[in-house]
């Protein structure tokens, strides 16, 4: 039977023989005689196949979520849980000596993203299929990502990450647009790959490329030659951006991707004979980041220069179709692109983002909120401000700071713009996939509901003194640490021990997340330890996160670590009391396994600099408890668990803002009045790390922390130190610790994505 008279139920009801067909059709054998890496391509062939016969998503408005980044994760196994097969193919597998979470592991990972906003893309895509919302995922198709992460030298190095195969989710599609940089053309080439929803229909995520890209552009490590447009456009995400060139390429690279949406979106507002006049009745674009702001005016300029639209027209059109996700206050998300950078890159623009400016200076004189600043700077926000219909915050406190601190002026202005919502996961991924024993478990006790409703998690507060459901939870978080102490024995060589704390840091590093903060409570540690003071229980400290090739200082942090990592796991005297461990290359196939293993999830920034976060949601819906600051979406955890459920320390978020307002913070005057924190600082360019590291980028961090320490490492260290004492002395009352895990669990239904982007559509995008 041919595949193209099947019908997506005919194949899962006959999926044995469909697998054995496509094995035969494929590698001449049938499926038992196939290597698992046959099998997997087999199960690609199939999962697409079915995906291909699922109905795509229609509705007379749709959405365009437009991201520099989708991390996306590998598929196959998301895939199987959202077609309802993966109970059934793994079955089937077994009938033939086949391993299903052994050929997973054989899929490469899509390195499309780098960290929580990309996750939050592809975690959102997997929501708005689910609820059979009419929306697609425009982004880039990067040939090697961010970079694959190796460590030589305790020093972070980059490789590229050559992901891509002959045989993968990317569907070449017979759509390609010209794209101008000025009198430079290149032409574009559009990839889909299938998005699944759970139990439902399936979207796109689009993703462009360009014919004329070479790979062998790359030399050694990442470099490349950075002018070579026309060869180097796709190949990386986030380039180096440390000069001209690079910040240049960022720009050609934004540009590509919103002319090309533009171009998608009006070919399908043509395609279904929609009145232009009226787009906003039938599109809504979602900018995700400032990334993607230029779309506002490509399509301005489509829409004047090919459609007939008198300026005002366009201008109109478009502020009613676009909308404004901002993700941090930070100012190297709140993009300010030199006005001369884009003269070069994108000429054609100029005249319609002066007009912009123009318009915004007759009506508003404050300089704040002005396109163009008095350093000839082009602000990319307030363009998304200014002209889109929403702007949203990503968690409560954080949209209370947009509108209350640093957007007030754009906020009294646009009041009625500015909306909340709170960020959110996929449970698919996050438990269904991931801890498969605990979704099991989960099933048994409250039954399947929550896999669609998240909230009914909170049946599970029933058995909250159930020492049976409370042993059985303890019981699966030990399997989940065992499985990553062998993984992580096989990947990295280094022997974690699952009777101890597995106390877990995976943030995208940056100095702002303060994975300096634990570095220093590692030291301390480790000198009480030394001293003869031993902790009342073993510690494993988890890190997983790379470093731009820009972020000097967060790659000195990853030196430091490395540098702790080899001391400590060295020393006989401590590690049997204490373990390190920076892991190699962290990426979403990385978090599944750390995730589930995770007994206390840390959640450090400088209160009022993380808009949200969503790792916090991941480890609290698998039974992590909370240490972290009262800030992004901790305040919600917090909220919602209760203060026994959490350990919060530190300045709040008005304090914070205060010692900056006053710019009276010093962090060396915490370090002269305090032997604790400066023994751990001394540490870092003591005889012990500068026998095993590098002394220029130790000093450099030493520096950074005692002259400068913009995000305040210093102000909350004692205090962070006495509460993750604390939190690891309860650990030992497992009773207690038992119910903390219990109550996480049951409350981490609000952070569902399928409820975040129920919201979207409810306030924003009004899509049915």
């Amino acid at each position: 039977m041919a595949p193209s008279v099947l019908s997506r139920d005919v194949i899962q009801l006959n999926m044995e023989d469909r697998l054995q067909t496509i094995c035969k059709e494929r590698f001449d054998k049938g499926l038992a005689d196939c290597s698992d890496e046959q099998v997997y391509f087999a199960l690609l062939e199939l999962v697409k196949e079915i995906a291909s016969l699922t109905n795509k998503i229609e509705g007379e408005k749709k959405v365009y979520y437009i991201s520099a980044e989708f991390l996306i994760g590998k598929l196959l196994s998301n895939n199987l849980i959202n077609c309802g097969i993966y109970q059934q193919t793994e079955e089937l597998l077994k009938k033939y000596g086949k391993d299903l979470s052994r050929i997973e592991e054989i899929e490469p990972e899509p390195s499309l993203g780098n960290g929580g906003l990309g996750r939050l893309a592809a975690c959102f895509l997997d929501s708005i299929a689910t609820l059979g919302l009419s929306g697609d995922g425009i982004g880039l198709n990067y040939h090697f990502g961010l970079f694959k992460q190796v460590f030589k030298d305790n020093l972070q190095t980059a490789e590229k990450d050559a992901w891509m195969q002959k045989d993968s989710w990317l569907t070449k599609r017979d759509i390609s647009f010209d794209v101008y940089f000025g009198d430079r053309k290149v032409k574009s080439r559009l990839y889909d790959i299938d998005v699944v929803g759970y139990n439902n229909g399936v979207n796109k995520l689009h993703l462009f490329d360009i014919e004329t890209v070479d790979e062998s552009l790359v030399k050694k490590g990442i470099t490349f030659d950075k002018e070579a447009i026309e060869k180097n456009l796709t190949l990386f995400l986030y380039p180096d951006d440390s000069d001209e060139a690079g910040n240049l390429l960022r720009i050609y690279q934004q540009y590509f991707m919103v002319s090309n949406a533009a171009q998608l979106i009006l070919h399908e507002m043509k395609e279904h004979k929609y009145d232009l006049k009226r787009l906003y009745d039938y599109a809504v674009i979602q900018i995700n980041d400032t990334h993607p702001t230029m779309v506002i005016p490509e399509l301005i300029r489509i829409l004047v220069e090919d459609k007939a639209f008198t300026m005002d027209e366009a201008i109109d059109v478009v502020s009613k179709t676009c909308a404004y996700t901002n993700h941090t206050i930070l100012a190297e998300a709140l993009e300010k692109w030199p006005l001369a950078y884009l003269e070069k890159v994108v000429p054609q623009l100029i005249p319609y983002i002066k007009e912009l400016d123009k318009r915004v200076r007759a009506k508003y004189k404050d300089p704040k909120v002005q396109i163009i600043d008095k350093e000839k700077r082009v602000h990319m926000a307030h363009i998304d401000i200014h002209y889109g219909f929403s702007v949203n915050g990503v968690a409560a406190i954080h949209t209370d700071i947009l509108k209350n601190t640093e957007l007030n002026h754009f906020y009294k202005i646009y009041p009625e713009k500015f909306n909340n919502k709170t960020n959110g996961i996929t449970f698919r991924r996050w438990l269904l996939s991931c801890n498969r024993e605990l979704a099991a478990f989960l099933s048994e006790k409250i039954g399947d509901g929550y896999r669609k409703n998240a909230d009914d998690l909170e049946k599970l507060l029933e058995f909250k003194d159930d020492e049976e459901v409370l042993n059985k939870i303890e019981e699966i978080k030990r399997h989940r640490k065992e499985d990553l102490a062998a993984f992580v024995k096989e990947k990295e060589g280094v022997t974690l021990n699952p009777d101890s704390v597995f106390d877990i840091q995976s943030k995208r590093l940056h100095e702002y997340k303060r994975q300096q903060m634990n570095a220093l409570y590692i030291i301390h540690k480790y000198l009480e330890i030394k001293a003869g003071k031993k902790p009342p229980v073993p510690m494993t400290f988890i890190f997983g996160a790379k470093a731009a090739p820009a972020y000097v200082i967060a790659q000195d942090i990853i030196h430091l670590l490395l540098v702790l990592q080899e001391i400590v796991n060295n020393d006989p005297d401590v590690n049997k009391y204490m373990t390190v461990l920076m892991v190699e290359n962290y990426n979403v196939s990385y978090a599944e396994k750390m995730i589930p293993a995770c007994d206390i999830s840390e959640q450090i920034s400088l209160a009022s600099k993380e808009a949200s976060g969503t790792g916090n949601m991941k480890f609290m819906l698998n039974g992590a408890v909370t240490l972290g600051t009262a800030d992004g979406a901790n305040v919600e955890i917090a909220e919602l668990v209760g203060p026994e459920n959490i350990y919060e320390f530190g300045k709040s978020s008005d304090v914070v803002i205060k010692h900056y307002e006053k710019a009276d913070y010093v962090s060396k005057d915490y370090y002269k009045k305090s032997p604790v924190i400066k023994e751990a600082v001394d540490f870092i360019v003591g005889k012990q790390a500068l026998k095993v590291g590098h002394k220029e980028n130790l000093q450099r961090l030493y520096n950074e922390l005692l002259n400068k320490d913009w995000f305040m490492t210093l102000l909350d260290l004692e205090e962070y130190i006495k509460v993750k004492d604390q939190a690891f002395a309860d650990y030992l009352d497992r009773e207690s610790w038992k119910r903390k895990m219990l109550v996480n669990i049951a409350k981490a239904g609000f952070f569902s994505s399928d409820r975040t982007i129920a919201e979207y559509n409810r306030d924003i995008w009004k899509l049915n």
